[in-house]
Order: structure tokens, then C-alpha cells, then sequence
């Protein structure tokens, strides 16, 4: 399996055989200017209908769209309710986790996830494998809260997104509140990385890879 991380909260995940995944593509805009979506997928996943994570219409291709738990093209994808804010979702919304299996690999998106997670929340997602994780804070959980959040699931790697660089202008935190104090960080020259469910490490490792747009 490949990930690639296209920018904000989108990825793009290819398995061996070829299927592809783009999870929360986004629309460019005057304060996120990653570079246009141009990948093509099979599938596509919306944790939640906000303009930088449901320009379903910027992916190629005719992908069939996942907004919760559903099989699609023999991917099994457990979307798990959420939301967006510490506060029910009063502020922002709700927001869906995704988990799903690619090549023996459970792969699981946050989202904009809001809040530090119950333990039904926690049962229900089950043994996660790679965590896609947003770091920023303001509009998602924060460093501190994102740290409880991957000892709540224990990932054996975590990818750090939605936080802020020179093409994300929100008002949030950079990458390195998340990283501070941390060990076993690889920063990573390149966008995409391969992952082998046998090769995946004991003791969780952060890789923070550099935006492909």
C-alpha cells in the first residue's frame, strides 16, 4: 500500500492491485492554496461537508463517494459518528472517523475531528494500524489533545495533517507543537511512502510527509 499525502486532510492510498482512495479532497481558496486536485480514484471519502474537505467534484475519474459505513469495490469502510467541536457539534458540526483495510493494513482518518474520543468510540474503531491524524488545533483537536488521541488508539504509525504551512493560512498550529518532545519522528522528503503490513513497526513511529501539491 502507498500513501500519499496530496495536502490538508487528503490523501491519496493505493493498494497493490491498483484500487485508489482520496479521503477529504479539497477545494482551493484564497487562505488554501495547496495546488488543484488532478489524481483520479475509484472511491472517495467525506468526513464532513465543508469546502477543504468534500470537493468530491476536483477528483478524476468517476469515483463512487463513501460519507459512511458502507463496502464499496471490496473495501469494507466503518465510518464512526463524531464531531467537529468539543461541544456536540453546536459549533462546527458533526464530523466522520473512517477506518478501513488496505492490503491487511487498518488505516484510520480522523477527519475534523474535534474532541478527544470516548471509549465506545475507541471500541468501535478497533486495532488502527495508521492513524491520520489532524495536529492544528482551532478548528480540529489540538497537539496535546491529538497526543491523547493516539494513546487512546495506539497506531503503530501516525501521520500528521490539517495543520498549518506556507499553502494553509488558517489560524492554526504548525506541525512541530505535535512533534515537540516526541521521539521516533522521520521527516520525510517526499510526499508518498510504502507500507507492508509486515514491515509496520512495534512501537509507533511518526512519519510527517511533505505536501505532493
Amino acid at each position: 500500500m502507498k500513501i500519499k499525502w496530496l495536502g490538508h486532510a487528503c490523501f491519496l492510498i493505493t493498494s497493490e492491485a491498483g484500487t485508489r482512495i482520496i479521503t477529504d479532497p479539497y477545494a482551493t481558496k484564497e487562505n488554501l492554496t495547496y495546488g488543484e486536485i488532478t489524481e483520479s480514484a475509484d472511491i472517495v471519502t467525506v468526513s464532513h461537508e465543508h469546502a477543504d474537505h468534500n470537493n468530491v467534484a476536483a477528483v478524476q475519474g468517476k469515483p463512487e463517494v463513501v460519507r459512511g459505513s458502507t463496502k464499496v469495490k471490496g473495501t469494507d469502510f466503518k465510518g464512526i459518528a463524531s464531531y467537529h467541536d468539543k461541544a456536540g457539534g453546536s459549533q462546527r458540526g458533526k464530523n466522520t472517523i473512517f477506518c478501513f483495510e488496505v492490503d491487511g493494513i487498518r488505516v484510520c482518518h480522523l477527519g475534523d475531528l474535534g474532541h478527544q474520543l470516548s471509549g465506545e468510540q475507541v471500541a468501535e474503531l478497533g486495532s488502527i494500524e495508521i492513524l491520520l491524524i489532524p495536529v492544528g488545533g482551532y478548528f480540529t483537536i489540538d497537539a496535546r489533545m491529538a497526543t491523547q488521541v493516539c494513546d487512546q488508539l495506539k497506531p503503530k504509525v501516525i501521520i500528521p495533517m490539517h495543520y498549518r504551512t506556507d499553502k494553509c493560512a488558517f489560524p492554526i498550529a504548525g506541525v512541530d507543537d505535535f512533534l515537540k518532545g516526541k521521539e521516533r519522528v522521520t521527516r520525510l522528503e517526499t510526499s508518498e511512502r510504502n507500507f507492508k503490513s509486515e514491515e509496520l513497526p512495534t512501537t509507533a513511529q511518526i512519519a510527517v510527509l511533505k505536501s505532493a501539491l
